[in-house]
């Protein structure tokens, strides 16, 4: 299996790096499909067993995939805190059904000099107690929440780390992507203020907007490094969500210069990043030539025209996807083969393309289909089957990183010094896990405004 493993995450890697490789990996980063192959939408969320064994199950009948997918939700961590921001299946919504976003303004519209001045007491005394329920249920109950999802959190990541590991030396499976953030201006649009909060925002307070960004970016920035895979395989994922709603103006002015600087950051830390471009995004595109060739992973959503997307800046990042999610659902075998023999031809050449879905495999696919998507690119995917793919080594490190400051905490270690009293023996040794833990929770508080 660590040959398998080695083989696909080699021509993964590659791909991504703009170098030769043997065939078009096929690289869909969401694979919803994989993830309810043998179980229900809830069964996923809840039952960690049964969502692993319905991904290895897929493995076994497509084993032609590359990646597979790592789900984000483990729907115990919400229930336990009682959040507001999602509806789940079996819990809120029929066991069939997808998970659903609820929003709201969390944020209200005169509290940007609040995240400005202190992102960290902002989030915990104005956001978590709007989307957290369990912290109206009286200080007793609130303070036990916050025990349990400790508990769970620590749950959730012994049970991210056996998929990882069951995937990899089971199944000879890497992953799409580890870790995560949000471009500031899309945290500050989703959970916080809500797509019709920030648009009015940016009309009526767009200074404030503005700086809010750019306290965001280091934030956001810490937070992809702090979830991400600590071997630098993987590229660290961000979906976008704004940009297909803004004008280039709206978007050169107010999206673009926060989200340039968090990538700049976490490039500058080793890693590549995997770009949801979701919506259209062919105003806006061209930006990605401002970052390093190869740095970014550019899936195409189906709104956009991924054709244009290869010649705009298919030379200098590698793009993924070309299917549409309804010829999935409900075309023909016959037209996915049609399909993806363009997309070879056209997106193929000369390397840096992946196939895929619009940034997803939808769970209602025809079994059909997935099967006429791999077997056309067995045919007409290939480079040069003398290649034998191998991962390639870690991106280096740049000593310093501009703009990405020191770990942010809430409680710094002077005050904890000062409430204790001074301290009797070597300082370091009991300040160090203090700031480390300190990081750790001011990390997860932004968690929750994905």
């Amino acid at each position: 299996m660590k040959e398998l493993y080695e083989q696909r995450l080699g021509r993964y890697q590659a791909a991504m790096a703009l170098e030769p490789v043997d065939r078009i990996p096929i690289a869909i980063g969401s694979n919803n499909f994989a993830e309810s192959y043998t179980a229900s939408n809830q069964e996923v969320i809840y039952d960690p067993q049964k969502w692993l064994q319905s991904e290895m199950d897929f493995i076994r009948d497509y084993p032609e995939f590359d990646i597979l997918r790592n789900n984000r939700f483990w729907a115990p961590i919400y229930d336990v805190l009682g959040v507001k921001t999602y509806k789940f299946p079996g819990r809120d919504l029929a066991p069939h059904v997808a998970i659903q976003f609820s929003e709201a303004e969390y944020m209200l519209a005169d509290e940007y000099d609040a995240l400005i001045a202190n992102p960290g007491q902002f989030m915990m005394e104005n956001f978590l107690p709007r989307v957290f329920s369990e912290m109206d249920k009286g200080s007793t109950r609130s303070h036990f929440a916050f025990l349990k999802a400790g508990m769970a959190q620590g749950m959730f990541a012994e049970i991210m780390r056996n998929r990882s590991i069951q995937l990899q030396n089971q199944c000879g499976m890497p992953q799409p992507m580890t870790g995560a953030f949000l471009a500031p201006f899309d945290l500050l649009g989703d959970v916080l203020r809500g797509l019709t909060g920030i648009l009015r925002d940016i009309r009526r307070q767009p200074d404030k907007v503005l700086e809010a960004c750019d306290i965001l970016a280091p934030i956001m920035a810490r937070h992809a490094l702090a979830t991400a895979d600590p071997l630098r395989r993987y590229p660290i994922f961000v979906p976008t969500h704004k940009p297909t709603f803004m004008s280039p103006k709206q978007f050169d002015t107010f999206y673009w210069p926060s989200f340039k600087r968090t990538m700049e950051m976490i490039i500058a830390a080793g890693y590549k990043i995997r770009l949801y471009m979701e919506g259209d995004w062919g105003r806006h595109w061209h930006h990605m030539l401002e970052l390093p060739k190869g740095s970014v992973v550019c899936d195409i959503d189906d709104q956009g025209d991924i054709f244009k997307a290869k010649e705009d800046i298919g030379h200098h990042m590698c793009i993924v996807g070309g299917i549409p999610s309804q010829m999935f659902i409900l075309g023909t075998p016959e037209e996915i083969d049609a399909r993806v023999k363009v997309l070879c031809e056209k997106l193929g050449a000369g390397g840096g393309y992946m196939m895929g879905g619009g940034c997803y495999l939808p769970v209602n696919s025809k079994p059909e289909n997935v099967r006429a998507m791999v077997d056309a690119v067995m045919k007409y995917g290939w480079y040069d089957k003398n290649l034998k793919p191998k991962p390639l080594p870690p991106l280096p490190v740049s000593s310093e990183i501009a703009g990405l400051g020191p770990q942010q905490v809430l409680t710094p270690w002077e005050v904890k010094k000062a409430d204790l009293g001074g301290v009797t023996g070597d300082e370091a040794l009991i300040r160090k896990p203090w700031e480390t833990i300190e990081g750790m929770a001011f990390n997860w508080l932004w968690s929750w405004a994905f």
